[in-house]
């Protein structure tokens, strides 16, 4: 096969809406990008322009000064209001070059994501690797958009805590897959990751525990080391910014009233001091879901308010999640305080509190210009007028908020939950959970047939999920979130046909190519052949699905 064959038939992941190879019959051509190639921006694709210096400069030693779209050479950046917002059109000619349009500015971006994947595998390298390794595509026409247009995924840094730079890695490797939302779960039982200045226990005392479970919770075994760590407000203001410049909004989450132990060991006044002894608490170091929430008192709303008064000047995004899951009543049951507060208003029992808790954010949101999101569970006792619903619990908490009139992210377990395993073999490292193949996740569809088409509009879109329980590093995370990122790439980019109807064997294709941009980029994916032995946990107690909702 000559390398114009193998430039021709790069496959691209997530696959566009057309892409037309054939022309006018004549033969193809190949548009080369070199050292005399001009890059010409038009206002609102400065961000694209920065980006393609960086990476494509670096990868093939390219200058791109700036210049003029009507010479020839050119690789010229537009916008076009008739395309949709993130939508783009790349044109490749060997007359004058390729010109990438977007509807805005994340159209164009994403048109640059296109490139680069066709301009093969060196392009997603740092350096040049020699000059035999030319920057080049086939003359084509590629037009594309979105199927929706929150594609996201969260990324669980506080169960084991993913350093600043491990975070700018993921936004990178989030950006080469066309998704647009990265959603930060900052806060659990075992961890707080946010520097909040008024209140500097949180991270002092609340973002360190002294060791970890190895594997399930059931886990003889355990990390004896300390395990902690935090992002400062800088490093917060950095992470948005990378990531805006990557059209890519951070949503961050900080979980109410459940999974607040964390905050708890810091500040004992939090809980339900007359019930427990909560000034003997620590941060928690296993997994499951902690019996220790917050207290319903006026102080605690106080507190929150704090929080989230820092955490709103740090991410401009218009949606705050605050979790809202798995919050035992048990300690609210025996509390007089909690108890007294669903006397004194009416409330439905526990259920009506946790609702009145969150009530209480989404108006308090609602007033700075803001949104609540939460996971599935804040439909107990009530859903907030305002709020819209993460559906993790399967698709019955998402059909019933869309049906309601409620804003819906799709993300049931068991479908987008990355950190279960990927195969039922024995030698999955820490296998978790369901078996979920690249198939399996090539096949999920977000919006449920049971969903009108006015219903189904309220579907903003999807996720996957990598919970960080039994992932302790960049190569545990690599391995559980890769190659299944790129099948769900595609399906929240791409407007598939049905899951049954969709072409499995053309994706694994395409993903022939796609492996060798992953291998590039040093992401330690998981082989289709199975774990390589240094993939591999031997003695780590796993939990196989046994018919239970999987719980780490």
């Amino acid at each position: 096969m000559t390398d114009l064959e193998t430039v021709h038939r790069t496959g691209l992941v997530p696959a566009p809406l057309s892409r037309d190879l054939d022309g006018d019959g004549t033969p193809r051509r190949t548009v080369r990008l070199g050292a005399q190639t001009a890059l010409a921006a038009a206002p609102g694709t400065e961000d694209t322009a920065r980006w393609l210096r960086a990476t494509l400069g670096a990868a093939f030693g390219l200058p791109l000064p700036p210049g003029s779209a009507d010479a020839p050479d050119t690789l010229a950046l537009a916008l076009d209001p008739a395309l949709p917002a993130e939508g783009y059109r790349l044109d490749a000619d060997a007359r004058w070059g390729v010109r990438l349009t977007g509807g805005g500015p994340a159209g164009v971006f994403w048109a640059a994501q296109t490139l680069r994947q066709l301009l093969g595998p060196d392009a997603f390298r740092r350096a040049p690797l020699g000059p035999d390794r030319a920057a080049r595509l086939p003359e084509q026409t590629i037009e594309d958009a979105p199927r929706f247009g929150w594609r996201g995924l969260m990324l669980d840094v506080a169960r084991h805590f993913l350093p600043k730079d491990g975070v700018l890695r993921y936004l990178d490797l989030l950006a080469a897959h066309k998704l647009n939302v990265l959603h930060l779960h900052l806060t659990d039982d075992q961890g707080w990751r946010i520097e909040i200045r008024r209140y500097p226990e949180l991270t002092a005392t609340g973002a360190w525990r002294r060791r970890s479970r190895l594997g399930h919770r059931h886990s003889p075994l355990w990390d004896p080391r300390p395990h902690g760590g935090y992002y400062t407000q800088d490093d917060l203001r950095e992470i948005v910014a990378y990531a805006a410049e990557r059209q890519i909004t951070v949503v961050p989450e900080i979980d109410i009233p459940g999974h607040s132990q964390a905050a708890i060991a810091a500040y004992p006044e939090l809980g339900n001091t007359d019930v427990v002894d909560t000034a003997s608490l620590e941060v928690w170091d296993t997994w499951g879901v902690s019996p220790h929430v917050l207290a319903p008192t006026d102080t605690t709303l106080r507190f929150y308010e704090t929080v989230l008064t820092e955490v709103l000047a740090l991410f401009p995004s218009r949606f705050v999640h605050l979790g809202g899951d798995e919050c035992p009543k048990e300690q609210w049951r025996a509390s007089p305080t909690a108890q007294g507060r669903i006397a004194a208003l009416g409330l439905d029992g526990e259920d009506g509190l946790q609702s009145w808790f969150l009530r209480h954010f989404d108006r308090w949101l609602a007033d700075r210009g803001r949104r609540l999101i939460g996971w599935d569970e804040i439909l107990e006792g009530g859903l907030a007028e305002g709020a819209a619903v993460s559906s993790w619990r399967g698709y019955a908490g998402g059909i019933a908020a869309a049906k309601a009139g409620h804003d819906v992210v799709m993300c049931p377990e068991q479908h987008v939950y990355l950190d279960h395993r990927q195969h039922a073999a024995p030698d999955e490292p820490v296998p978790i959970g369901y078996v979920r193949t690249l198939e399996d996740v090539y096949r999920f569809e977000p919006v449920p047939p049971e969903l009108t088409d006015d219903q189904a509009a309220h579907v903003l879109g999807t996720q996957a999920n990598a919970w960080t329980e039994a992932m302790d590093g960049q190569q545990r995370l690599d391995y559980q979130v890769f190659p299944r990122l790129a099948a769900f790439a595609e399906v929240a980019w791409s407007h598939l046909p049905a899951p049954a109807a969709r072409d499995y064997q053309d994706f694994t294709s395409r993903m022939a190519d796609h492996y060798a941009r992953l291998d590039a980029l040093g992401v330690g994916y998981r082989p289709p052949g199975g774990p390589l032995p240094w993939q591999k946990r031997p003695g780590i107690l796993g939990r196989p699905f046994d018919g239970a909702p999987p719980n780490v």
